[in-house]
């Protein structure tokens, strides 16, 4: 299932869904972001007790879903370590799909985006598979070909308590006849994905750290270590595209303000790899010193640099600001 790109670059890629108007990872979201006229919607996937892949930023969910209203489910609360950070809460893996599907959606950071708090209370959380339904169609219905863009949340972890993500993840996708790209914060689990599959893969990259799984094997390369021409040779055999944290094609100074542009872009390219810059927010809270109030600014920036996709929060703000390159 080899896929072609047909659409202009940047690609538009629907953060979560239209995340800055509806409560991220919902039905309600993703369908947004292709009424909005996203390229691409992109779902973190983690796993149920049962084995079903469904759309949450963590596995765990206190902070995007109502599960701490339902006392039936209080004695599930608990402590763990997820990729060496200490976390309390409750956890999909302790789950299964149908005690998920008695929870709803609710906002990640209402400070921020308090527009969304009116729809807490209303959405269910998503399976994988009734977000690749809801794709095909709408690509049928507005004859225009949605892709989609899943990452693997945690594989390693998943893979130690015995509920691997990958070969659920390319089962889903096995009759699938959209554009897709696969992406994930970890390496092996990449390299095992394209020994599977010819789906195309993407090395997420963040600014600073390492790759978990480089933690748990003792390898001491952090995320820079891959972004040299030596590095990004390696992840050209395994992958198609890298996606960058944003501050590694253009960083910021101590007070938020845009500096010169790396090379990035055209080192990744001349290893025949895209870049997929994240991520792309309205918000103040997130834009960089000199692009306040003006998000379409900061979107210039990055597509004058040759970038060949974003992931954003506001599609349609995205969207337009290509339009009118």
């Amino acid at each position: 299932m080899t896929q072609t790109f047909i659409n202009k670059p940047p690609i538009i890629i629907a953060h979560r869904g239209a995340s800055g108007y509806r409560l991220e990872h919902t039905l309600a979201s993703y369908e947004l972001a292709i009424d909005l006229g996203a390229d691409y919607i992109e779902p973190d996937l983690v796993i149920t007790k049962d084995g079903v892949l469904i759309a949450r930023h963590e596995n765990e969910i206190s902070a995007t879903t109502d599960i701490a209203n339902h006392p039936e489910f209080a004695h599930l609360k608990t402590t763990k370590i997820i990729d060496n950070e200490i976390k309390t809460g409750w956890f999909t893996e302790d789950l299964t799909i149908a005690e998920i599907k008695t929870l709803t959606a609710k906002e990640r950071i209402p400070q921020l985006r308090p527009q969304n708090l009116v729809y807490e209370g209303i959405f269910p959380i998503p399976t994988f598979r009734e977000i690749i339904d809801l794709a095909q169609h709408k690509s049928q219905a507005i004859g225009r070909n949605i892709g989609i863009y899943p990452e693997t949340k945690h594989p390693s972890y998943f893979q130690s308590i015995g509920l691997p993500l990958e070969d659920t993840l390319l089962f889903s996708l096995q009759t699938v006849n959209l554009p897709i790209f696969i992406q994930s914060f970890e390496v092996s689990n990449l390299k095992e994905l394209s020994r599977k599959t010819d789906l195309p893969l993407v090395q997420l990259i963040n600014d600073t750290g390492q790759p978990y799984d480089f933690a748990i094997n003792n390898n001491p390369r952090n995320y820079a270590d891959l972004l040299n021409q030596k590095g990004l040779k390696e992840i050209a055999e395994y992958a198609q595209a890298i996606g960058v944290n944003k501050n590694l094609l253009i960083p910021r100074d101590n007070h938020g303000q845009l500096l010169s542009p790396t090379s990035l872009i055209i080192d990744a390219h001349a290893a025949n790899l895209q870049v997929h810059a994240w991520t792309f927010r309205n918000e103040d809270f997130f834009l960089p010193l000199d692009c306040q109030g003006n998000p379409e600014q900061e979107y210039q920036s990055f597509f004058k640099l040759g970038v060949d996709g974003v992931f954003s929060d506001y599609p349609d703000k995205a969207l337009k600001v290509k339009l009118y390159e």
